[in-house]
């Protein structure tokens, strides 16, 4: 008589994956934007997120799970396409972008439809997932589509537009991790976690220190462009 694994191979994968794209995430976050750990914890993050999401999206699929399928190619997208934007210089596109539309395009717009048939459904949920949740994916799978064919018109993205389209994605990435295990498995941490309220703190942390990234890379952008426009001005005036 053969011995059952308690957890299949791959699930350890996708736990482990997510576990390390957790931790190299908050340490991308925490350091300075472009500084060498910051890069190191990046790539990090890249590889188990990409893993992750993907073997998330693979299980799912063996469990009729529709939901979490194309909650795992959402996260495969984000985290590539950010990836992506931060390894190209300014005003590259290529195809990859354009089948990255294609896909947000197309998943943004099955998510919704989840989400219009589970309010429809009596218990507002489908799969069980509710409606809000369908539409709050669906909605960043929308937008992140609209950039994407904003990029591609425009022929890339520049300055500070870059950075943004990096964070962003990367930011939301993380939260979809965190939130799929602070949030939506309390169970398996400590009661006094879920009683405090620190596992929905841990669950949305990524979308609160997002804002703060976006303004203080827009802020220093526009300082840096002050100071060099007020060096030149006074190199002018001395010669």
């Amino acid at each position: 008589m053969q011995a059952t694994t308690p957890y299949p191979p791959l699930l350890i994968f996708h736990i482990a994956g997510g576990a390390i794209g957790l931790l190299s995430g908050a340490v991308a976050m925490s350091f300075r934007k472009g500084s060498r750990v910051h890069r190191l914890a990046g790539n990090v993050f890249f590889v188990a997120m990409l893993g992750m999401s993907a073997a998330g999206a693979y299980l799912a699929f063996m469990k009729s799970q529709s939901g979490n399928v194309f909650g795992g190619i959402l996260t495969f997208y984000l985290v590539a396409t950010a990836w992506l934007t931060a390894r190209r210089g300014e005003g590259e596109t290529g195809i990859v972008d354009r089948a990255a539309f294609v896909v947000a395009l197309a998943v943004g717009a099955t998510i919704v439809t989840f989400g219009i048939q589970a309010a429809r459904s009596q218990m507002g949920t489908k799969d069980g997932v509710p409606a809000p949740m369908y539409f709050i994916l669906g909605s960043v799978a929308l937008l992140a589509a609209a950039g994407d064919m904003r990029m591609i018109v425009r022929g890339g993205v520049f300055g500070v537009q870059r950075i943004s389209r990096h964070l962003w994605r990367m930011c939301f990435a993380l939260f979809i991790a965190s939130g799929s295990i602070f949030i939506a498995r309390p169970q398996i941490f400590p009661a006094f976690l879920s009683t405090t309220h620190v596992l929905v703190v841990l669950g949305v942390l990524p979308l609160l220190l997002m804002p703060f990234w976006l303004i203080r890379v827009r802020f220093r952008t526009a300082y840096r462009k002050m100071s060099m426009s007020r060096v030149a001005r006074l190199h002018a005036q001395r010669t």
